[in-house]
């Protein structure tokens, strides 16, 4: 892994975080940079950013508490206000809405355009890119 594809997770790390960047502009930088996607575990507080041939960098965030029941229509309601839009929308709210609802972490595969949340009993919701989200990601 090159500094500059270490700096560039951090920045859409950041850029997350800060919410100067949105998910269509985070996927976008980092499948330019060579990324094939990330892994976010809210328990631990670690996000990691991985290429393609396994090598990755990890960004520390600070570990959020997480429900035991796996509510996946709140979790694909949290998801579909993330998407809208809607003035207030912050990542760390995000966050907190999902863990709420049971989410552990999530898994982005830049290549499978898709999100996979899961909880701590192993349950799953899966989330297409929405389609603005895949195009960019495909360039």
């Amino acid at each position: 892994m090159t500094p500059e594809q270490t700096a560039t997770a951090r920045a859409c790390h950041a850029g997350a975080a800060e919410g100067s960047m949105s998910f269509p502009q985070i996927l976008t930088t980092l499948a330019a940079a060579g990324f094939e996607g990330y892994l976010v575990d809210y328990r631990s507080g670690q996000s990691r950013y991985y290429l393609a041939g396994g090598t990755g960098t990890n960004c520390p965030a600070a570990p959020l508490p997480v429900a035991l029941p796996f509510d996946a229509p709140a979790i694909a309601a949290a998801i579909a206000w993330a998407q809208s839009g809607a003035e207030g929308y912050s990542y760390a709210t995000f966050s907190h809405r999902v863990t709420q609802a049971g989410c552990a972490g999530y898994l982005v595969s830049l290549p499978g355009r898709r999100v996979v949340y899961f909880g701590r009993t192993a349950e799953t919701h899966t989330e297409h890119f929405p389609a603005a989200a895949a195009a960019l990601s495909s360039k």
